[in-house]
């Protein structure tokens, strides 16, 4: 399905589902919101994401619902939304919850888990399983509303100088890792810093991180890793699916009407629909040109993956041991997956 074929398809299903709102949204008040990216547009598909949702919204709502999209930094820092959001300094962000885990850790469990399950078992327990729900319980005490609005399929687990062949070449590294896989990183002995991805080129060409992992192969390429790394690890351990989220002012969002409410909702899950098609197509040529440059891509060994596994347990007992949400979050994921299995493991070839 090409590009244009499918804006065209999402953009049609958005106004069907609209076309039977109430007259309640021609009454409504005219909305201008600002809503900052932590992606910037430049970014291959994480940033014209953030922008095809500002402008889902404003196309379906006749623009009477104008959703304005700003740059990373140009309102706010990009790390900074949770509280400027909260605050009511913007009305809302484009962002990943794995940006807040310095708040709270078990946000982790939405954007991205280790050895996690893949896009469609993801989004069935996030929307249906009772993952957002537990979520949205921490987003209200701050004054936040969390919907789903974006998501892609494995990423890769690292780009280096050199092949690692063991747990030696790991111990003392520095490097960008995201997220829940960062800690597990961590606890293997690489110094892990989360930077946002505009700088992570810079500073991977100043020596300040020896390696860095961030997203899809496109997207890695649109970043220019391979100009200074050439060796890329997959599979994606750390990160089989991954979302993305629009947080919103819960104030400012309760003063909209069911159907301004229900266009954000809708053009959320069309820009979901679109991703997972768009950036499960783009994959395999992003890798051959990279490889066209002299990029090696590189299998981890089985018992390095036996090895990020076994960490990744230690790593969730720990944290459920001192944080209740953490544990209320990693016990339902484990709870659905179980049930999940029933199905999954008859219904799918191997």
């Amino acid at each position: 399905m090409s590009k244009t074929l499918l804006k065209t398809v999402s953009l049609a299903a958005v106004a069907g589902i609209l076309a039977f709102s109430p007259v309640q949204d021609a009454q409504a008040k005219k909305v201008k919101w600002k809503m900052q990216a932590a992606f910037a547009s430049t970014l291959a598909h994480l940033g014209p994401a953030g922008q095809r949702i500002a402008n889902y919204v404003t196309t379906i709502s006749n623009k009477r619902f104008e959703l304005k999209f700003f740059e990373p930094g140009a309102l706010i820092p990009p790390l900074e939304c949770w509280d400027a959001v909260s605050k009511g300094s913007v009305e809302s962000c484009y962002t990943t919850p794995g940006y807040h885990t310095g708040k709270y850790p078990g946000l982790a469990f939405m954007t991205a888990v280790p050895f996690g399950p893949g896009l469609g078992e993801f989004l069935g327990w996030q929307w249906f399983g009772g993952g957002q729900d537990i979520a949205n319980k921490i987003y209200a005490k701050h004054g936040l509303v969390s919907i789903p609005c974006g998501a892609i399929g494995p990423e890769t687990s690292g780009w280096f100088k050199q092949p690692v062949k063991s747990l030696d070449d790991l111990k003392g590294m520095k490097m960008r890792f995201f997220g829940l896989g960062g800690v597990i990183m961590g606890k293997l002995g690489v110094s892990v810093s989360v930077l946002p991805g505009g700088e992570i080129f810079p500073a991977l060409e100043k020596g300040v991180i020896d390696a860095t992992e961030y997203s899809l192969p496109s997207v890695d390429e649109s970043q220019g890793f391979h100009k200074l790394v050439n060796y890329n690890y997959f599979p994606g351990w750390h990160q089989q699916s991954t979302t993305h989220e629009l947080i919103i002012n819960k104030s400012v969002w309760e003063r909209l009407s069911k159907t301004q409410q229900a266009q954000i909702e809708t053009a959320c899950k069309s820009s979901i629909l679109h991703s997972i098609a768009y950036c499960t197509a783009i994959q395999a040529p992003a890798m051959k040109r990279n490889e066209e440059r002299g990029v090696q891509s590189k299998q981890w060994a089985p018992e390095m993956i036996n090895t990020f596994r076994e960490t990744w347990e230690e790593v969730a007992a720990e944290e459920s041991a001192k944080d209740p949400f953490f544990k209320k979050v990693w016990d339902d994921l484990q709870a659905f997956r179980a049930e999940y299995a029933t199905w999954a493991d008859r219904a799918f070839l191997r």
